[in-house]
């Protein structure tokens, strides 16, 4: 798109904009915002409404914004070195007392006798009613903190919300302008503002009405988009065409009766239906759906034992080298005796470059015909011509960069198994994932271990510390979750891992403990998975990077530090880790005296199945409780809430009759988001 402002492109470094300079620029990479339209499409996470200026005799303990005038500002500091800044703010109504605490500037910027607008929060402090660190702007300024609806953003310990709103202030302080991608009929018949100003009502709304509409426009903005990206994808596969794979029964027969635990019910029909894609001309797109512990990888292999009995190759893409190392050893063993375990390869970053030489060179030749690996596969030295089968295993949406990649050198397209353990309620799959079919495994292979959870106040934590050190001394391990990586001065009662390993440390000092986080180098991550999965450690404490498809039977508790701030999806997710092997596991979800009469928490401790969380997490929960489906390519929803089916229904029966109706190349800049969306490019 040709969005541009005087002589700044939207898709310029924010370093360009005036006040956000090199060092701020690289801050705002730290939230992963790039651009100028990056920031301008950050969405904040809520809003305080300070829209309704008040008396000070009007003031009510709470949020309070109001016009002062300042005076008798005094600094001082106490015990310890902590230094107090005290001022009076005063109106015809009367007079309140503003405290600010270790800000000694405060002094010598406020000006006495100057009128000002101030904001915060009012409340008992000290045995007096006051304001504790209210925002203050003066009056004849153009205020971002202090009047009005204020977006509130998520920030890091780089970033703070008024530099983002001082930095988004200077983007708009430019005359630009923004073309829209949306048809103009579309615009019209249902009734939405220009994306110019839904953009500029997200970050400065004058009114909720305001902030309403530009929530309604860039909610139906992404459905509509995406769903175009369905219909459009679905319209491509219709054109396309694969290999036939016919399917040899008697092989199917002579596996299964190999494996150590009966296929279920779930598990035959789903292979069935597998193998009917497989046997059409048209590329196979399914998503496979499955608990934890439902058998995926089985249904998997024998989906791939077909492609490579016809001598054409198989490649299984997993998130994690340590993911992909273990499907390998599962895959080769689950073969042995069947012909085929001497054509698995495995294809990861930290090989030499000498084995990956050795595996690149016999893929090319097709001595490999099933080939597990990272993202080492995408790279544009490997050659897979025979490949007809690609298998993603979770984080990738839709699979569709891999596959595009992956069939460049290919002679056909391959068909398509996208794996996830992650529940989607059916309504709200079905609903967003039109040109998928979606199956679904809802029953275990064999009797799982039982998982006890429990949910416990972080005063009675020792329980849970003598399960733990019960259970090392036992032989078995213990994962230990926390939401923060380091703790920030917004968020202070919540736990980070450095606080939490630290701690750990020296209530356990006789074991081995790890650390890991998202911030770590894929190397270094991978070393302590893989220290953990080889037993050189008993406790690892780490964010959720766990959460999805490590695999370490001997794990046999998992404890996750503020569980109210996790979706359930992900709770169970997590407590999916512990108990894989013949062993009972244990989730404690800790948190303050509240946890104890939380309803979500308490739907972990009745439900087991992955299935009956996500429909009660989107009822009680709605938007953003689904962190899990950016493994499905809804990291693009930022502003739509998944409980809301009705709307994305309208939204896409809305985009179905615009695909039905036009040719969307006919509409440059929509064709140009959707094929960004897509990843796709049409040829006209």
């Amino acid at each position: 798109m040709s969005e541009m402002f005087s002589s700044i492109n939207l898709d310029d470094n924010l370093s360009l904009i005036k006040g956000v300079g090199p060092s701020l620029s690289n801050n705002f990479k730290t939230l992963n915002i790039n651009t100028v339209r990056d920031l301008i499409y950050y969405a904040p996470r809520r809003y305080d409404d300070y829209s309704e200026l008040l008396k000070v005799k009007q003031f009510k303990p709470g949020l309070i914004s109001a016009k002062l005038t300042i005076n008798n500002v005094s600094g001082r500091y106490v015990r310890r070195g902590l230094h107090i800044t005290e001022a009076l703010g005063s109106d015809e109504t009367g007079s309140v007392r503003l405290v600010w605490f270790n800000q000694p500037y405060r002094v010598k910027n406020i000006k006495n006798g100057v009128v000002y607008y101030v904001s915060g929060k009012f409340g008992l402090s000290s045995g007096r009613m006051l304001i504790v660190s209210p925002a203050i702007e003066i009056e004849s300024d153009f205020p971002i903190n202090t009047n009005g609806i204020l977006p509130v953003y998520k920030t890091n310990k780089n970033l703070t919300i008024t530099q983002i709103r001082r930095s988004i202030r200077a983007i708009y302080s430019r005359n630009f302008k923004i073309k829209d991608y949306m048809p103009p009929i579309v615009i019209k018949q249902e009734g939405l503002i220009s994306l110019a100003a839904a953009l500029k009502n997200l970050h400065f709304p004058k009114s909720q009405e305001d902030l309403s509409l530009a929530r309604l426009r860039l909610s139906f903005d992404e459905i509509f988009a995406l769903s175009l990206v369905s219909f459009k994808n679905r319209e491509i596969l219709k054109n396309e065409h694969a290999n036939v794979v016919e399917i040899d029964v008697d092989l199917a027969k002579k596996f299964i009766k190999k494996l150590p635990f009966n296929l279920t019910d779930s598990q035959r029909a789903v292979i069935w239906r597998i193998y009917l894609d497989l046997a059409k001309d048209r590329p196979m797109n399914r998503l496979l759906e499955g608990d934890v512990g439902s058998g995926k990888t089985v249904v998997a292999l024998m989906s791939a034992l077909m492609v490579m009995n016809k001598g054409w190759q198989v490649a299984f893409l997993a998130p994690t080298e340590v993911l992909a190392k273990q499907h390998a050893n599962t895959i080769f063993k689950l073969l042995k005796g069947l012909g085929l375990e001497k054509k698995v390869g495995l294809l990861v970053g930290s090989m030499s470059l000498n084995q990956k030489k050795i595996v690149k060179e016999k893929l090319a030749k097709n001595e490999i015909l099933l080939i597990v690996g990272t993202h080492a596969l995408l790279e544009s030295d490997v050659s897979l011509k025979q490949l007809a089968l690609l298998i993603v295993d979770e984080q990738h949406r839709f699979g569709v960069n891999q596959r595009k990649i992956l069939q460049l050198n290919a002679d056909t397209i391959p068909h398509l198994l996208t794996l996830s353990a992650t529940p989607i309620p059916r309504s709200l799959a079905l609903t967003l994932f039109g040109e998928l079919s979606i199956s679904r495994l809802t029953e275990k292979p064999h009797q799982s271990t039982n998982i006890k959870t429990e949910i416990i106040a972080e005063s009675n934590i020792n329980h849970a510390y003598s399960v733990i050190e019960q259970e090392i001394k036992q032989g078995h391990q213990v994962f230990v979750v926390c939401p923060l990586i380091i703790k920030s001065e917004t968020k202070s009662r919540r736990k980070d891992v450095h606080s939490v390993y630290q701690e750990l440390g020296e209530v356990f000092p006789k074991f081995r403990l790890g650390l890991l986080h998202g911030k770590l180098s894929a190397d270094e991550k991978d070393r302590v998975l893989s220290d953990f999965v080889t037993k050189k450690l008993d406790l690892v404490v780490s964010t959720t990077v766990i959460e999805v498809g490590v695999d370490v039977p001997n794990a046999t508790v998992m404890v996750i530090f503020d569980a109210e701030s996790f979706g359930l999806a992900q709770i169970h997710q997590l407590r999916g880790r512990v108990g894989r092997g013949k062993h009972s596991g244990f989730c404690f979800l800790i948190g303050d005296e509240d946890i104890l009469k939380n309803e979500r928490m308490n739907s972990l401790v009745r439900l087991s199945s992955g299935f009956e969380l996500a429909e009660v997490d989107l009822k009680l929960r709605g938007p953003g409780a689904f962190y899990g489906l950016s493994q499905h390519g809804l990291t693009d929803l930022k502003f739509t809430e998944f409980s809301n089916l009705e709307f994305i229904k309208k939204v896409k029966t809305v985009a179905l009759r615009f695909f039905t109706d036009n040719r969307i190349s006919d509409f440059k800049d929509l064709d140009d988001k959707v094929s960004e969306l897509a990843s796709i490019r049409t040829l006209d």
